[in-house]
């Protein structure tokens, strides 16, 4: 499926009580690969940004002053996200504020435009429980080098997430493999991994007690609340047939 990966800036935290979008940005996805076609829209929201926005995005309210208004550039923007899954951190902020401004128009929910909706808050929060999981945080943690993020915006942060994106999902890759090799005469050779029987490998005691030690402080900076524990405890209490 297309993947979008998608991000704003707004005047404030609040759609419901005025605040409205100044930026949108988002990145392409295909095969997980960046493909370059990209959208950014800068906006006129109508209102001045509150003075703690400014200093998260630094967009000044007269650079906006010019800049179209949600409506003239719904259209263009609903069609590059039509059938895609997007792809945002945080996604119940930035979904909000999308809502609101379609709702303005007397247009239908986001949702009913995309394919889906991917939350990597709420991704890394599951592999990462305890820990900051900002989109600093992440950046830091997977090596995305964000050194050019003095100020948020839209389209960079999308694009940093795209990154984070990438390698939070590593471990997700189909095992159908195909490795291209190219030969001497300038052929690709396509090699199907699927024809190789890969050799089982047990755990060593050694090893299995090391994985349990790792658990174990997964489960305390969690505070008890890992779903391998719950579960456990849940077929433990079940009667037997």
């Amino acid at each position: 499926m297309r993947q979008i990966v998608l991000d704003t800036e707004t005047t404030g935290l609040s759609a419901e009580t005025g605040d409205r979008i100044i930026e949108i940005g988002c990145v392409e996805l295909l095969s997980r690969k960046l493909t370059g076609n990209n959208k950014h829209f800068y906006l006129n929201p109508g209102r001045d940004s509150h003075e703690d926005a400014l200093k998260v995005h630094g967009i000044s309210n007269e650079f906006l002053r010019d800049k179209p208004k949600f409506a003239q550039v719904a259209d263009e923007l609903l069609d590059y996200l039509q059938g895609a899954e997007i792809i945002i951190h945080n996604a119940a902020f930035d979904i909000g504020f999308l809502n609101k401004e379609l709702e303005l128009i007397g247009r239908p929910p986001f949702r009913t435009y995309v394919g889906s909706v991917t939350d990597t808050l709420v991704m890394a929060k599951e592999m990462y429980p305890g820990k900051r999981n900002s989109l600093d945080a992440l950046c830091d943690r997977l090596g995305v080098d964000n050194s050019g993020r003095t100020l948020h915006g839209a389209l960079l942060d999308a694009e940093l997430l795209a990154d984070v994106y990438i390698n939070l999902t590593r471990g997700q890759d189909a095992l159908l493999i195909e490795v291209t090799t190219e030969t001497a005469h300038g052929i690709n050779v396509q090699v199907d991994l699927t024809r190789f029987t890969l050799p089982v490998l047990l755990a060593s005691e050694q090893e299995s007690e090391a994985h349990e030690d790792v658990l174990k402080q997964l489960d305390k900076a969690s505070g008890g609340k890992t779903l391998w524990r719950l579960i456990n405890s849940q077929e433990a209490s079940q009667p037997v047939a």
